[in-house]
């Protein structure tokens, strides 16, 4: 599988926010690994990962939708256009080899929603899931309480603190394959 990682966060932060910060440091240390960051494109998060990818001159892949009004992000160096949500999520996972989510909304929690859901039915071979940041760790916390999720399922995630942990986890994952 190509060295991809996909980055989801929300659209709706500036370059003052944490996650912005932290995910423009995610797409420099992938970049400069040789990896290629995929994100959906637009704004916020996506433009912060992107933007550090571009930076490096790694390679920068938006699964964007033609559906949106808004033009995608200035540092894509190649762009998957699709008609329609579930399609761009399925190639937001598909072409990944593993996932980093910050902090976002509701398109957030829907991206990793179904990538742990594909990894806790099979329906994907194993690959990491970090989830960045202590608002993952609360939003985990209140669903293992309210809703039926298991041990198994809660060690399909990684949690990490910072850019540099959560990379450390998904380049290490990299390392293991031939």
């Amino acid at each position: 599988m190509e060295r991809i990682v996909t980055i989801f966060g929300g659209s709706r932060c500036d370059e003052s926010a944490q996650e912005y910060i932290q995910a423009r440091k995610i797409g420099q240390i992938l970049a400069d690994a040789g990896v290629t960051v995929c994100t959906g494109g637009y704004l916020g998060v996506m433009e912060a990962a992107s933007r550090g990818a571009h930076e490096r001159g790694g390679r920068v892949l938006g699964i964007v939708l033609n559906q949106f009004r808004t033009e995608p992000n200035r540092y894509l160096t190649d762009k998957v256009a699709t008609n329609h949500f579930y399609e761009r999520l399925q190639n937001l996972i598909t072409r990944s080899a593993g996932f980093i989510a910050l902090r976002g909304g509701m398109g957030t929690i829907s991206e990793v929603a179904l990538v742990w859901n594909k990894l806790q039915t099979k329906v994907i071979e194993p690959r990491p899931l970090v989830l960045l940041g202590d608002c993952w760790r609360k939003v985990i916390s209140c669903w293992r309480e309210h809703l039926v999720i298991s041990d198994e399922d809660i060690s399909l995630l990684s949690f990490a603190d910072s850019a540099e942990e959560a990379c450390k986890i998904v380049l290490s994952t990299f390392a293991k394959t031939p």
